[in-house]
């Protein structure tokens, strides 16, 4: 269910009207968004998309310019950071060289003055959590980036916060390391039911980990739902662009329902209402291939193997040069090549359009 435009009030977390101004110009424009207690928000969007300054925002570490921030029905807008019981996992880890594993997820406790006795569980508790229980007298020199990772998790979590925020916490490590600490996150929530927002680019780390995603573009929510609607419902030409959709092309439907570009027709997934000009995006793996027809003619400009696929480039006939790229699970023979032509195949149902120029709708 898209929960962008809410109307009930029981929701844990709630974002209404967002925005943020530097110097004039909008960061963010108008964000609203809701989430419900024990659930798993991504922000997912490019660089500069707004999604690290929109979590600055929740943590209280930069002013909201308008709107309101609310935390189980209790305003936050205007609280310092200090003030809100957040805990936060950054990308460089901001661990205290000079304290021990102990002593830097034992941090948030201390400054909070809990009971020494408690402290000592709680931290041999997390610390077991994360698989470090026997690490707990080391240096943070001492330890591996997966490691020192797992360490600012156990300290954010320990002070059992109404959210957890997470930026970028993986793109420092490598892709084993990465893998690894991705399903530690997913499993601790599970465990845990902690509510969390989680700040990344990368749309597997978000389809993995999120009961739901907020897409970002430019400062502005283009999209806001489950994994699933994400995926299969893109809203705009962007947002099924960012997921894989990767062919985009200029089109038309026509009054049968029907997408031409050029030569090629191709009945695309939710047409209700959509006649006339638009932006078609396609999957490069729902892109078949076959020996060309009289009426089903287009010239191949490149091709290359690529290990476990085949990448072909395609010009479209008719089509003012529009050229798409069909990805095949297998080694393609260069004989199909010889002429230099091939059909093409779409499934239907396998394309989105959009009544959009570029990623505005009209």
């Amino acid at each position: 269910m898209d929960r962008s435009n809410y109307s009930i009030d029981s929701y844990y977390l709630e974002l209404k009207s967002v925005s943020k101004l530097f110097g004039g110009e909008l960061a963010l424009n108008n964000v609203g968004l809701s989430l419900n207690k024990g659930e798993f928000l991504s922000l997912l969007g490019p660089s500069g998309s707004g999604k690290t300054t929109l979590l600055r925002m929740l943590a209280g570490l930069l002013d909201v310019s308008s709107g309101n921030i609310l935390v189980n029905n209790n305003e936050l807008t205007n609280i310092p950071a200090n003030k809100r019981n957040f805990g936060m996992v950054f990308q460089n880890y901001a661990l205290f060289p000079h304290l021990t594993v102990f002593e830097n997820v034992a941090y948030g406790l201390k400054a909070r003055k809990v009971d020494k006795k408690i402290i000592k569980e709680k931290v041999e508790t997390y610390l077991d959590l994360v698989g470090l229980g026997k690490l707990a007298n080391r240096k943070p020199k001492e330890l591996s980036g997966g490691q020192q990772q797992r360490v600012s998790l156990a300290r954010a979590m320990i002070i059992e916060p109404d959210i957890l925020l997470f930026d970028e916490p993986l793109s420092n490590l490598d892709a084993r390391l990465k893998d690894q600490m991705l399903r530690e996150i997913h499993r601790l929530h599970k465990e845990l039911g902690f509510t969390a927002v989680y700040v990344t680019h990368d749309q597997n780390e978000a389809l993995y980990l999120s009961d739901q995603i907020a897409v970002l573009n430019k400062g502005i929510l283009e999209q806001f739902g489950s994994p699933r609607e994400i995926i299969e419902k893109p809203k705009t030409s962007f947002v099924a662009d960012f997921f894989g959709y990767t062919n985009k092309l200029n089109g038309h439907i026509n009054n049968e329902g029907i997408l031409n570009v050029g030569t090629l027709n191709v009945i695309p997934k939710d047409t209700a209402a959509s006649f006339g000009d638009g932006i078609i995006n396609i999957k490069p793996q729902d892109i078949l291939i076959s020996n060309p027809t009289e009426t089903n003619k287009h010239r191949i400009t490149d091709y290359r193997y690529l290990g476990s696929n085949t990448e072909i480039t395609i010009e479209i006939n008719g089509s003012n040069g529009q050229t798409l790229i069909s990805m095949l699970p297998y080694l393609v023979s260069e004989e199909i090549f010889t002429n230099g032509y091939v059909g093409i195949n779409i499934e239907p149902n396998r394309a989105h359009f959009f009544k959009d120029k570029g990623d505005v709708k009209i």
